[in-house]
């Protein structure tokens, strides 16, 4: 088997070499592009199993690079921002970025990270998009094909980014069950919830936004404030 090559993305040489030392350390190869237009230019190129994505880059920015990823990849992305509000994490993800991370952060967390991230990826990858459930799911308004990672509202497909699919079918998969965003993160990402989980947050919201634009009346997924949410 192959190393799995990381592509990471950094103007801050010292965290770009910290990064690739953990990377090489745990068995990965890793590419480091200083600046986004060389950043943009090995995204393009392919032949990576992940990205490693600072938000603020001299030339192109992150949510420019990660853009432009989504229109051809799928691999995960992972953004990195040295901000603390919401609206960095909010537009990387709605960009379709798998996960981010806060400057300064851990660098085991870093790897730990993109381990599940490249594990979730090939196992969608070998399983063929499912986890061998090839039976319809039928609740809240929705037809759910987890073969075929399909999802419709009476005769309309909704196009879901792969992680609103896979947390739309966990919770489909266990309706009434209250989950906190803590064990979602675990069973969906595959990570144990070691920072904040607004990334779950905005996967829910944005998740709730394509369901009621594709049928106003879907409203399926509950939020019970200081528990978590259910599928109704």
């Amino acid at each position: 088997m192959s190393e799995q090559k990381i592509l990471i993305v950094e103007d801050e040489q010292m965290i770009a070499e910290l990064e690739r030392d953990y990377l090489e350390a745990n068995g990965f190869a890793a590419d480091i592009a200083p600046d986004g237009t060389e950043g943009m230019k090995k995204a393009m190129a392919g032949g990576y199993d992940m990205i490693i994505l600072d938000v603020m880059l001299p030339g192109i920015d992150g949510f420019e690079i990660c853009r432009a990823i989504r229109m051809s990849s799928d691999i995960p992305v992972m953004m990195v921002t040295a901000r603390k509000e919401d609206v960095d994490k909010i537009r990387g993800l709605g960009l379709g970025a798998d996960d981010y991370m806060i400057k300064p952060f851990s660098p085991p967390e870093m790897v730990a990270r993109v381990k599940a991230h490249i594990a979730m990826h090939e196992r969608l990858r070998a399983d063929g998009g499912t986890e061998v459930k090839k039976n319809e799911i039928k609740i809240g308004g929705l037809r759910i094909i987890p073969q075929e990672r399909r999802v419709f509202a009476g005769e309309t497909e909704i196009n879901l980014a792969k992680l609103e699919f896979d947390l739309l079918l966990f919770l489909a998969e266990n309706p009434g069950i209250v989950f906190s965003k803590e064990t979602l993160f675990e069973k969906v990402w595959g990570l144990e919830a070691m920072s904040d989980n607004a990334t779950v947050t905005v996967h829910i919201n944005r998740l709730r936004e394509k369901l009621k634009e594709a049928d106003p009346s879907i409203d399926c997924i509950e939020t019970l404030w200081g528990a978590g949410y259910r599928m109704r």
